[in-house]
């Protein structure tokens, strides 16, 4: 499997497993869908990026730097949503950077 597909692979999988908890509470499809895109991109910096951080801190790192904004625009309009959605995109940028350093 070419490096490309299997970041585009680890991009879905990061993006079913955020947007499906927020398909379980009707979340809008506007913020389902942005979500699913973000997570689907994210791989792509994450392994793109050196900065000469430690493997394992690099992709929940560079992952919650990229979800700042979007987190801005939901606390907005919901001030609970910035703890899940801080937490989520630590966890998942983490599984990226270790899964895309453990394989590619």
């Amino acid at each position: 499997m070419t490096t490309f597909l299997f970041t585009l692979l680890i991009g879905l999988l990061g993006g079913l497993i955020d947007v499906l908890p927020m398909i379980k509470m009707k979340m809008d499809k506007y913020s389902n869908f942005s979500a699913f895109v973000h997570y689907l991109i994210a791989p792509f910096i994450i392994f793109s990026i050196e900065w000469g951080l430690p493997w394992w801190l690099k992709g929940g790192l560079l992952n919650l730097l990229l979800t700042i904004p979007v987190i801005i625009l939901a606390v907005k309009d919901d001030k609970k949503s910035i703890i899940p959605m801080t937490i989520m995109s630590i966890v998942l940028g983490t599984l990226m950077g270790v899964v895309g350093y453990l394989v590619i």
